[in-house]
């Protein structure tokens, strides 16, 4: 997905019903010199900058084929979802979205404020650049908890994200039934997850709480690329976002121990703001879901491009089909056995010995 971070080489002017859709919304005046710029980072929408006389704004177009090497076809109705799921989060935290300024459902367009990389940097490049805060972690865990306790029991929210289409298009089958196909010995436990996934209902769901999709802001993370909104299971997103912890965890080596306490701190936060079901169901579901997620990352349609290194890939291989064929009941357990796979020594209160 696609993050207005980064730009690419300017000025490609794009098609001439993007300028129309700044015209028409009042963004851009007639005769306005407006630059555009692509932004870097995204499989599934193209995401200009445009430079205005005094402003700046992001424009984000949903695409039918996403840029990846398997053919992975997504609903460019998505975009819409995308657009009402960050309404609904400025509700509830309106400082966790760029403020929202145009859409156009026909179009599959909409414009948002630029936020400058100098405030707001992307939380996947302070990783990689070994700037691993447990305080960040956390606060992702908390917003991410508050947005699906605002959302958790609302019929009109369910009705509106009614969106198991795009979901299974966009997650359930490219993650969890693309990784069944390519590992039969292990296909009965991922197409059980996809399926338990899938008819879970209970919380509004981003669907990709992956840190190069967060901004590090001066109030708090930001969310953003929101086009997988679904009404469904909450525990989708925290496993999103712990897994990616995890896998860095294995190229940003000398911060090992950093991230997992990031992921702790992140889960933490997150299971303190859970009030829609029992805390221990939702943390199994979390715990069960996340070696699937680990898995789909190497053999799954979206695999992680910073994996290179075959070790990597066999260590995720490893680890992840010991914990789909025997489920850990709680993330921190999943934390541990990732971390002796790797050798990590405990954290402070961790429950491992050292």
């Amino acid at each position: 997905m696609s993050s207005p971070s980064a730009p690419v080489s300017p000025d490609p002017v794009p098609d001439t019903s993007l300028a129309d859709f700044l015209f028409t919304h009042s963004l851009a005046r007639p005769g306005e010199a407006a630059r555009w710029t692509p932004l870097a980072g995204g499989v599934s929408s193209d995401l200009w900058r445009v430079d205005l006389p005094g402003r700046s704004l992001c424009v984000k177009r949903a695409l039918a084929r996403l840029r990846v090497a398997a053919d992975w076809q997504a609903p460019v109705s998505r975009n819409a979802y995308e657009w009402a799921w960050m309404r609904f989060a400025s509700r509830h935290r309106p400082d966790s979205v760029p403020e929202l300024l145009a859409h156009d459902a026909e179009a599959g367009l909409f414009a948002m404020a630029f936020l400058p990389p100098g405030q707001y940097p992307v939380w996947k490049a302070q990783l990689f650049g070994g700037q691993v805060e447990r305080a960040t972690a956390a606060a992702v865990g908390e917003l991410l908890g508050t947005l699906h306790a605002a959302s958790a029991g609302d019929d009109a929210l369910a009705e509106e994200f009614a969106t198991d289409d795009n979901f299974h298009a966009l997650r359930i089958e490219p993650y969890l039934l693309a990784t069944a196909a390519a590992h039969p010995e292990l296909s009965d436990i991922l197409q059980g997850l996809a399926h338990r996934t899938a008819t879970t209902h209970l919380a509004l769901v981003h669907g990709d709480v992956s840190p190069k999709n967060i901004l590090v802001g001066p109030a708090g993370p930001v969310l953003l690329d929101a086009e997988c909104a679904w009404y469904g299971d909450p525990a989708f997103d925290l496993a999103f976002c712990v897994n990616h912890l995890l896998l860095k965890s294995l190229v940003v080596p000398g911060h090992r121990v950093g991230l997992l306490d990031s992921a702790r701190a992140l889960t933490e936060q997150y299971v303190r703001c859970v009030d829609w079901e029992p805390r221990p169901a939702l943390e199994a579901r979390v715990a069960s879901l996340l070696p699937a997620l680990l898995l789909a990352r190497v053999d799954g349609k979206s695999p992680a491009e910073y994996l290179t290194d075959d070790r990597h890939r066999l260590f995720v291989r490893t680890v992840a089909a010991a914990l789909l064929r025997a489920p850990a009941p709680t993330v921190a357990d999943v934390l541990d056995a990732w971390a002796a796979a790797l050798d990590v020594p405990a954290e402070p209160g961790s429950g491992r010995p050292d």
